[in-house]
């Protein structure tokens, strides 16, 4: 059984105001340093096999703050990148959903059909993260794996591992250091799509 510790990373000034990040680079502001001491004291006793982590400094950050107690290397994936959000980084959620209602509804209800403008598809990040989830399995079979990658990216792998439709958009947008443990085992269909 292969083990995902799908990681967020602690959170940014930018997270902190409840703006889209998307593919912006931040480090951990106060908060996301305090969050990511929190979850790497929760995962003290936990072996992790290797850390793959996205390129932006918040995730590197928050891998090697788990990773170092560990000797564990860190390995930074480009395709880990976060989804682009195009013309709304930087934005508030709460701008788009004045100022876009009808969009801000559609991430709600059919968050995979969704592609802010200038930015990158739902179903294009998918195949991204598919193929490097496809290598990671078989490579790595009965380990633990952590990966640090930040939201929503992190809610789009989780329901590619679960072979699950992606849902809220803005909820996903909101969440930051937290780790969700995910077993993958020879007889998911999840798995089973991966494979092919």
């Amino acid at each position: 059984m292969l083990t995902f510790l799908l990681i967020q990373p602690g959170a940014t000034d930018f997270d902190d105001q409840r703006r889209i990040k998307g593919t912006l680079d931040f480090p951990l502001s106060d908060n996301g340093v305090q969050q990511v001491a929190q979850m790497r004291q929760s995962l003290a006793e936990t072996d992790i096999s290797v850390m793959f982590s996205g390129p932006c400094r918040s995730a590197q950050e928050t891998a090697e703050m788990i990773a170092e107690p560990r000797q564990v290397r860190v390995r930074v994936l480009d395709d880990l990148k976060n989804i682009d959000h195009g013309l709304w980084q930087g934005k508030l959620i709460e701008e788009i959903k004045r100022g876009q209602p009808k969009a801000y509804r559609h991430a709600q209800e059919h968050a995979e059909e969704v592609q802010p403008p200038d930015g990158e598809s739902i179903e294009s990040a998918r195949t991204r993260i598919r193929n490097v989830l496809k290598k990671m399995w078989k490579r790595r079979r009965d380990r633990v794996v952590g990966l640090v990658v930040s939201e929503p990216l992190a809610s789009l792998i989780e329901s590619e591992l679960k072979g699950e439709v992606l849902h809220d958009l803005w909820q996903s947008e909101c969440d930051q250091g937290v780790c969700k443990v995910l077993r993958i085992g020879q007889e998911d269909s999840s798995v089973s799509q991966l494979r092919t």
